[in-house]
Formats: structure tokens, sequence, C-alpha cells
């Protein structure tokens, strides 16, 4: 992949008709494409290191009808919401039940950010601008939510994700990337070491909401507070990581959290100003079409570290305040940072 001086270019069509198009930015040694559809990343790369960092799609098709979120930017609320229902300013708001099961809500719904038309508002070569507004009333929220996503390559590997939002009504409001990030050049993540400067996690129901209070990582599975081996922690762990990780009690401002490392490629250091980092390591994935230089997505082919407000956040005492009112302004910022191990 390479970046170009070209403007945008069509990548395909949703079914509706409308086009789905595609920009690529770079700077030093990264270079990035990303779609309007969903603000996804689709493809990321590292000078010397051939593999993609990211799992990616081939086509329009094969994203609406195959991606598990693949570097999608969920929203207006990422993460669970329980029982798809929440009370807020004495109100009560019943949401879209989309997550399999019919359970829970998650990630803003069908038509939720990660699965619609972002609309590219800047683009220079190594920065891209991209905005969406999302109706009042969709998948049940209340009011019209306004979100500016800035994606920044820099001359010393970082890749940039900033979310801007507003609105016009009291609503709960949590962005973030959902990148697949594989840094070696094996088809899975299993010999990848892992660090996450947290003291705490959520524990979960069968349904993966929080059970209402964090617990000490100490003395658990959960404890990754040094390098620790991805392959060997999940034989521990029947069901693999889909955990928050308690940072803060609050928004912070940017500093590294976690490290991840594959000994035959690249090392990647995150640094965010949220409170919480949701950590997925995909152990049920399946993806029945190719990806990206035809490669096979299969269980613990990429892991994320989705940087955002804690899950269920609106509906659970004592977490950080999701809820974003009019007149406020929410910036959420991550920094995925890239270097060849010294």
């Amino acid at each position: 992949m390479t970046t170009s001086e070209q403007g945008p270019m069509p990548f395909g069509h949703l079914p509706d008709g409308r086009v789905v198009e595609s920009v690529r930015i770079g700077r030093g040694p990264l270079r990035a494409e990303i779609l309007t559809y969903g603000a996804v990343i689709r493809d990321l790369r590292f000078d010397g290191h051939g593999p993609p960092l990211v799992l990616g799609l081939n086509g329009m098709e094969d994203y609406v009808l195959h991606s598990r979120n693949f570097g999608a930017s969920p929203g207006r609320c990422a993460n669970r919401i329980a029982g798809g229902r929440f009370v807020l300013d004495g109100k009560a708001y019943e949401l879209e039940r989309n997550e399999p099961g019919g359970r829970n809500h998650i990630h803003g719904g069908s038509t939720g950010m990660a699965r619609s038309l972002w609309a590219i508002t800047g683009l220079t070569h190594d920065r891209v601008e991209l905005s969406i507004r999302d109706p009042d009333g969709n998948a049940g929220f209340p009011g019209t939510v306004e979100v500016t996503c800035t994606i920044t390559a820099s001359e010393t590997g970082v890749l940039s994700m900033r979310y801007e939002s507003r609105c016009d009504a009291p609503c709960p409001v949590n962005l973030c990337h959902h990148g697949y990030f594989n840094l070696g050049h094996r088809l899975d993540v299993l010999d990848h070491t892992v660090r996450i400067a947290a003291e705490a996690y959520l524990p979960v129901n069968d349904v993966k909401i929080p059970l209402g209070v964090p617990q000490a990582v100490a003395g658990t599975p959960f404890d990754l507070r040094t390098e620790t081996p991805l392959g060997d922690r999940l034989l521990q762990l029947e069901g693999g990581f889909d955990h928050n990780f308690c940072l803060s009690a609050d928004r912070q401002a940017l500093r590294p959290i976690a490290w991840i490392s594959a000994p035959d490629g690249l090392q990647m250091e995150v640094a965010t100003t949220e409170p919480g980092v949701q950590f997925f390591t995909a152990p049920t994935l399946t993806c029945l079409v190719p990806g990206l230089d035809g490669r096979r997505y299969g269980p613990a082919a990429g892991l994320c570290l989705e940087t955002q407000i804690w899950p269920d956040a609106i509906n659970q005492h004592g977490f950080p305040d999701v809820v974003l009112r009019p007149g406020q302004r929410r910036v959420q910022e991550t920094e995925y940072r890239f270097s060849w191990p010294a």
C-alpha cells in the first residue's frame, strides 16, 4: 500500500447505492487506508514489516456481511448497555438490543456509527478528518450527536485517533477505535506479549455485563502489569479476554497504558486519555472471506485494545460519567505508537 497525492477514491457501494470512499494517508514509516464507512482503518503498514498490522477486508460487501467491527469507530456509545435500557434524568429509554442473543445493546446499534457513512471534512497527506451526525432516536438514543474523528500519521510512527463529540440533548456518548492488531507474521497473536497498566478489571456475567465492582488484578489471570505471553495466559482463562481494564476513575491527560510486542515483528505502545481499555482477544472469530493479502482470519487472528469509558457506565453506580450534555464537548484521544524492538 502506498500513499498518494490523489483525493478520495471509490471503494464500493452500500446496499442502498451510496458510494463508500477510501483515502490514504502516511508520514515517515507509517501508512494507513481509511474508509468513509464506519471511519474504518482498513489497512495499516509500517516500513520494513511486510504483513498488514490490522485485520481488514477486500470489498464493501465483505464489510457489510462479514466484518466484526474490523477497524471501525463504534458509537454513539461503544460497548454494552445492559438489557438495552437506561434511565437518564428520570426518563427511561429503550434501545435496540442488537447483540447476538438479543439481551443487550452494543456499539451504538445496527445503524450506529460503525455501520454508517461518514463525510470527509479535511484531508492532507498525513491526516484525515471525518464527521458524522447521529440523529435523534437512532437505536433509541435521545438527541442528535455530532462527532468528528481525526486520524493522523506521524513522522515517528504514531497513529493518532481523536474523537470530538457534541450533542443537543443529554445522552451517553462514548467513541472508540475497534482495530484488531497483529504485529507479527503468524495468522494469530498467540506469540505476542502484552502489558496493561491496570490495577483492577471488571468481572462480568454470562453476557459480558460488568457485575458492578472492580476487582484487583493481583493473583488473577487478569494481572497483566508485567510483560505476559498471551498464549500462555489464555490457557488459564476460559473464553479469552473480553474485559474492561480500569485505568482511572475519570478521563486523564494522554498517558501510556498498554504495550504489545511480537517476537518476529513490531512493538506497539498505546497511550490514551480514557479511563478504561476493553482488551479483546477474539477467541471465536471466524471470517468466511479472505482478508488483506489473502490472509484468513480465525480465532485470535488479532487483538483489540478499545480505549473508552467503562462498559454499561450509564447503569452502574460509581463508574466514570458517560453522559454528554448540551454545551459540553467530549474529546477522546488515543495514540498507537509503533517501533522496532530495541
